[in-house]
């Protein structure tokens, strides 16, 4: 199976799930007419009104029903045929009609009950599983980790004759009701024409509500890209007007470069000062340092001179903004007249005239 395949089939037992549960909550809230229809130990039925349901001709006196090969012998009072179409109608049949089979098992199979049961349904009842109507109690927690459920079975057959009975009527809806003081009241069957309608109508809307969902994030993904391009088109023009304002302004601030003026301010920015030069030299040389000959020549810097420690001076004028590719000319020597080395260093200037500039 495909991943396109296994997420289809995941949404639509999602879409399943959720359409289920709405449309079972969608019914149950709605105003309905409920009538039981109750069977006795001898087998006979008798028909009433549940409590606190009223109809339009005021309430109705029970009455017995006769019902066999799936229908309801005997004419009903035009009241009551009223009445059972379009209610509920609530079949509540003797337990000796069930078989009532305990079980025992994990836990954790608490989730799966259905499946499990199903699945072992010709083994603890006379039926096989398409033969058989059954269901079971809300299961109870026992010693061991372990749960106790009530299957309660009948047979599919019979069970179906008496519902088609009262759906012939036009009931709108058959339950089929037992219990016992032990058990309580189990709801074996519900059919209800209404609640099948309403899942289809809750699937239908749902199936909608996720279309139109995932075409509105398609539009919203394709106006997004639309609005990005144009986004990034306008800041691309911007940036360009931007570089060509500071490409005229470098060019008003170059001038034409034919005047004196402007040669002199290019040959100032462009040369280094000699003043600035012996300050920052001056500054930099260690106190245990000093310079017995500077010479300037261009942009070149030569230094003789009797230091203590002579490789550090080199590091001292690389770091130092004014001074680059530092080095020496001639061998450093140590004479015996001198506390120190005398060393020869050769550096680059660089025009350098204080931050800002």
């Amino acid at each position: 199976m495909s991943v396109v395949s296994e997420i289809t089939a995941a949404l639509s037992l999602w879409i399943d799930s959720v359409a289920a549960v709405v449309s079972a909550r969608l019914v149950n809230v709605k105003p309905v007419r409920r009538i039981e229809v109750a069977e006795d130990e001898s087998g006979a039925f008798s028909m009433r009104l549940a409590p606190r349901t009223k109809v339009a001709d005021g309430d109705l006196s029970p009455c017995r029903v006769d019902v066999s090969d799936g229908t309801v012998s005997g004419p009903l009072s035009p009241q009551w045929a009223a009445a059972v179409r379009g209610g509920v109608v609530e079949l509540r049949l003797q337990p000796s009609r069930f078989v009532f089979r305990p079980i025992e098992l994990p836990s954790r199979a608490a989730e799966f009950l259905d499946g499990i049961i199903r699945a072992q349904i010709d083994r603890i009842t006379p039926w096989a599983p398409s033969e058989a109507l059954f269901h079971w109690t809300p299961p109870q927690g026992i010693a061991g980790d372990r749960i106790e459920t009530t299957v309660v079975a009948t047979g599919r057959a019979a069970a179906s004759s008496l519902v088609q009975a009262f759906s012939d009527l036009g009931a709108a809806g058959v339950e089929i009701v037992t219990g016992t003081p032990e058990h309580g009241r189990i709801t074996v069957l519900d059919q209800r024409s209404g609640k099948q309608a309403e899942n289809r109508r809750v699937r239908t809307a749902l199936v909608a509500g996720l279309a139109a969902t995932a075409l509105l994030a398609m539009l919203s993904l394709g106006f997004g890209g639309f609005v990005a391009d144009s986004y990034d088109a306008q800041q691309q023009r911007t940036q360009q007007r931007i570089a060509e304002r500071r490409a005229v302004m470098r060019g008003n601030q170059a001038g034409s470069g034919g005047s004196p003026l402007d040669l002199l301010i290019r040959r100032k920015q462009g040369s280094p000062s000699s003043v600035l030069v012996i300050e920052a030299l001056s500054a930099l040389l260690p106190q245990d340092t000093y310079a017995t000959e500077v010479r300037i020549e261009g942009d070149k810097l030569q230094i003789v001179g009797v230091t203590r420690d002579a490789p550090s001076l080199i590091s001292i004028l690389e770091q130092s903004p004014h001074f680059s590719s530092a080095g020496f000319f001639a061998p450093t020597t140590h004479a015996t007249n001198e506390s120190g080395e005398r060393f020869h260093i050769e550096a680059k200037l660089k025009p350098y005239f204080g931050s800002g500039t």
